[in-house]
């Protein structure tokens, strides 16, 4: 706390000072990080001294107005609103700073169905977190598109009509691909299930929804061969932590087919290291065991080694390289394969689809599909066939795959 104390703080932000700086320090930033930081807070407090505000006063506006006289001023550092993130954030969390007023974007009879509607879902339907979040999403989506027609004095629900319906899904295909336009023609049955329930709309209106394409095949898309999955992982700088940190990901995904928001939810303790087992939580709250291949328990323990924060109090494994260290969310695990294909020269791919690099890997090496379904964590043999593109990968042989631990997965 030496270099932080260098900083003089005068004005309305002084009695936060010091907490803010134990907070960076717990948080995991180095000291110089966290001494620019405090020194920004300092110059902001002298700022609203200046003008007779208080800790209140600090609203998005001024925090603009703040930066610009900064850079007026000849500052070449911090100038922008992000810089201001660590010290607005700590400010909110001990209730100095009023959280600001969202801007409305929807009327709030939408904000309540919408509510109404994820405890529906989630109570009486019993669907996971994150499909009442996607269904409740795209019902918020179509009521704000609809609010912008005729009805926007209110829901005015009872008129609902199948043209507004039709409309809404071709607006979203203008932006969407086959298979996420499928998603939200189910979320939107899922409310229309919901009002016809609640007496609000004819049962019979669901069925005016059109459907999408249903190809099953259609998702078997470009799988990474051999030499493109060499690449992908030798693109990995595993000098440094974050290069550690991407290749225990990638590695996780194209050998054990995880998806991204397993790879995001892993814990520390999820790894069993004697019984060479990884504890995945996968779709419906469902936790299953996989083997932990050698080339997969190796990159998980130098990452552990040498590129996880070791002052971070997360448990969960995967964390940001830099301060303030918390979990990769799911999409953050997304960027990450995309960043990786950028730097190995390929064209990017989605998380998933190392997903189904993974399942054509394993067939390509002998395994059955119901071995394969067995890692994938298939219920139904059917869905890994979508997952299995023989056609779309070069030749890969067992060896090159690595046997899996458990002898009921190996090719017979």
């Amino acid at each position: 706390m030496s270099e932080l104390s260098r900083a003089r703080v005068v004005g309305p932000l002084a009695p936060h000072a010091l907490g803010f700086g134990r907070e960076l320090a717990g948080h995991g930033y180095s000291p110089h990080t966290a001494a620019d930081l405090l020194h920004l807070l300092a110059h902001l407090s002298r700022w609203l001294g200046e003008r007779g505000l208080d800790v209140g006063g600090l609203t998005e506006e001024r925090v603009g107005c703040f930066l610009r006289d900064r850079a007026a001023a000849g500052y070449a550092h911090h100038l922008t609103p992000r810089a201001l993130r660590p010290l607005l954030g700590y400010l909110h969390r001990i209730g100095a700073l009023p959280e600001a007023e969202a801007t409305e974007t929807v009327p709030e009879a939408i904000d309540a169905l919408v509510a109404e509607l994820a405890r529906f879902l989630a109570g009486e339907r019993g669907l996971a977190v994150r499909t009442v979040e996607k269904y409740t999403e795209i019902a918020g989506r179509f009521l704000a598109f609809r609010g912008t027609e005729p009805h926007a004095d209110g829901l005015a629900l009872a008129e609902l009509s199948a043209g507004e319906l039709d409309a809404f899904v071709l607006a979203e295909s203008t932006r969407l691909g086959a298979r996420s336009l499928c998603g939200v023609v189910t979320g939107l049955r899922a409310l229309l299930r919901f009002l016809a329930i609640n007496g609000i709309v004819a049962p019979q209106l669901a069925a005016t929804l059109p459907y999408g394409p249903g190809w099953r095949q259609a998702s078997a898309g470009r799988v990474l061969d051999r030499k493109e999955v060499a690449r992908l992982l030798a693109g990995c700088d595993r000098r440094r932590a974050t290069g550690r940190r991407d290749h225990a990901m990638l590695v996780l995904m194209v050998r054990l087919g995880l998806r991204a928001s397993e790879v995001a939810a892993l814990r520390l303790g999820d790894i069993d290291w004697r019984a060479g087992e990884i504890l995945v939580s996968g779709k419906g709250g469902r936790r299953e065991r996989l083997p932990l291949p050698v080339d997969v328990g190796r990159a998980l323990a130098d990452y552990c080694r040498r590129g996880r924060p070791r002052r971070a109090g997360e448990r969960f494994l995967f964390l940001h390289a830099r301060a303030p260290y918390g979990p990769i969310s799911r999409t953050g695990v997304g960027e990450i394969v995309r960043r990786a294909c950028r730097r190995a020269g390929l064209a990017p791919v989605g998380a998933h689809r190392l997903r189904h690099t993974a399942a054509t890997a394993m067939r390509r090496g002998g395994a059955p599909l119901g071995e394969i379904a067995q890692v994938l964590r298939h219920r139904n043999h059917a869905t890994t066939t979508v997952y299995v593109n023989v056609a779309g990968c070069g030749r890969l042989n067992w060896a090159h795959c690595g046997r899996l631990n458990w002898p009921h997965l190996r090719p017979s």
